[in-house]
């Protein structure tokens, strides 16, 4: 079919909002439905893998390396279901029955996992990945669909929308570290269990915040005219469930096996996205073709960013000297290090990008940015690892923290950007599946970090050697990816045609 012999369906027109704080005011109810939905899913974040190795490997550093891969497998896994939640909302449901379907079945797992018993955890990991899967993608769609096209405020909307998802990965680590801890457990002995109650008990409050402020969606994510049947809802409920045990099994292989299997999710993927915008002429497919040349580079970001959940955990536990003064800086407080640099720096950088003006870099330049400051944070951790070691081996506490606040800034150069790049460059059928496909090239890097922690960790777990030998990798790689991005960001700037 000729490229030029067919035309995009145009976008629905956007409704006439009330303004709150200069944003649509939807944007504020979206904003507190995500942040309840990451305070359960960050809630969790600390304490995964050393739930792993105290509950099934009796505490034995031998547990962080297969711990690590866990990690990266449920995370990719995670994000790799956003692929079939988007088409779901796109084709089926629609966005609004999506994100409720999604938030129900995802608290049920996160109480399943509170139960101390190895198969059924994986089960409730599992559960918890089919409902972050109908959920994650669709909220986020739907924050680009409160803005009209080439409304510059779409940008700062979505950083906006990003403090929402910090500030409830915030408080999570805080409120489950410190209940785990100091009510229900000890620093020796946290009562995970506790961790995992208290952030489906999150989730379950994204239920209701959502259900309740809907309403003031003014149809935008209501299932398409003449598809409205409930038994839908029925339908794919049937089928998340039926996935729970595929997704278990794709959690219990061998996380190599796994890249192959998300790998080829991607390629079919690629391959769909494409063809739709070859339907839709040559600026969409251009279009398309920048969006999915981007996905990769995002891929090499998360790789390296998500330590924080896995080696970053163990190098805090071991290596890291938490001691001020007779008190010991909690574990699980790292986790937050981040949330707040995103809360106090968001702001500040939409405003840097809207104070650029024509000036503003690329989308592609701003992706090439948060590489480096990546790639900044594992050249600390180089210096700290080789020469600030204490005596017993240490590095310090302060260090840790930078390195947070180093990843954080190039986060805010690439994550948010990335959301609503999706939004702008996905064909207009396929906003959600674009969405998704943002999220499955997150989740394979995921992947690929839980096997590179793994390898961080060693056979007996983490050492100074180990870890300084991993990070130096992890600097050149993320140097070396930003400064070719930069190099080609004029050609994938052509292919955007316009697209800031």
């Amino acid at each position: 079919m000729s490229a030029a012999a067919s035309t995009p369906t145009p976008a629905a027109p956007v409704p006439e909002f009330k303004q709150v704080m200069g944003h649509p005011r939807p944007l504020w109810m979206l904003f507190m439905t995500e942040f309840w939905e990451r305070f359960a899913f960050y809630g969790i974040r600390w304490a995964l893998v050393l739930y792993i190795v105290a509950q099934f490997y009796d505490g034995s550093g031998t547990g962080e390396a297969p711990a690590n891969r866990v990690y990266g497998a449920y995370l990719a896994l995670v994000y790799a279901a956003a692929i079939f939640g988007g088409y779901i909302a796109d084709k089926v449901l629609g966005y609004q029955r999506s994100i409720l379907l999604g938030a129900v079945i995802m608290a049920t797992g996160l109480f399943l996992i509170a139960y101390p018993d190895e198969t059924v955890f994986k089960f409730g990991l599992a559960t918890v990945i089919a409902g972050n899967g109908l959920f994650k993608p669709n909220i986020s769609t739907m924050v680009g669909k409160l803005y009209a096209t080439g409304d510059e405020r779409r940008d700062s909307g979505f950083t906006l929308f990003y403090m929402g998802i910090n500030a409830g990965a915030f408080l999570a680590p805080i409120l489950t570290g410190w209940l785990a801890s100091k009510v229900f457990g000890s620093d020796e002995m946290p009562a995970y269990k506790i961790v995992f109650i208290a952030s489906g008990i999150g989730m379950l409050i994204s239920l209701v915040w959502f259900w309740f402020g809907r309403r003031q969606l003014q149809g935008i994510g209501r299932p398409i005219a003449g598809e409205e049947q409930k038994s839908r809802v029925l339908w794919v409920l049937l089928g998340a469930v039926a996935a729970i045990p595929l997704i278990y099994f794709l959690l219990a292989i061998d996380a190599a096996n796994l890249q192959w299997v998300l790998s080829a999710l991607f390629v079919g993927l690629c391959a769909m996205i494409m063809v739709e915008g070859f339907r839709d002429g040559p600026v969409a497919r251009d279009k398309a073709l920048a969006m999915l040349i981007i996905f990769a580079f995002n891929v090499m970001f998360w790789m390296f960013f998500e330590q924080a959940g896995s080696s970053f955990n163990f190098l805090a536990d071991k290596i890291v000297d938490r001691d001020l003064g007779g008190w010991t800086f909690p574990v699980a407080w790292f986790q937050s290090v981040n949330s707040v640099a995103i809360l106090t720096l968001a702001p500040l950088i939409a405003w840097i990008w809207i104070k650029l003006g024509r000036h503003n870099p690329s989308i592609p330049r701003k992706f090439g940015l948060g590489l480096i400051f990546n790639g900044l944070a594992f050249l600390l951790l180089m210096f700290a690892l080789s020469s600030l070691l204490s005596a017993s081996g240490m590095i310090p506490l302060w260090t840790l923290v930078a390195v947070y606040v180093i990843q954080s800034i190039g986060e805010l150069c690439l994550s948010p950007i990335g959301l609503s790049m999706t939004t702008k460059l996905a064909p207009v059928r396929l906003v959600g599946l674009g969405m998704g496909g943002w999220f499955l090239s997150t989740g394979i890097g995921n992947n690929l970090s839980g096997i590179f922690a793994s390898h961080v960790s060693g056979d007996t777990g983490m050492t100074v050697a180990s870890a300084h030998s991993g990070y130096t990798f992890g600097f050149w790689a993320l140097l070396g990816c930003g400064v070719l991005l930069f190099l080609i960001a004029p050609l994938i700037q052509r292919l955007m045609h316009g697209v800031k």
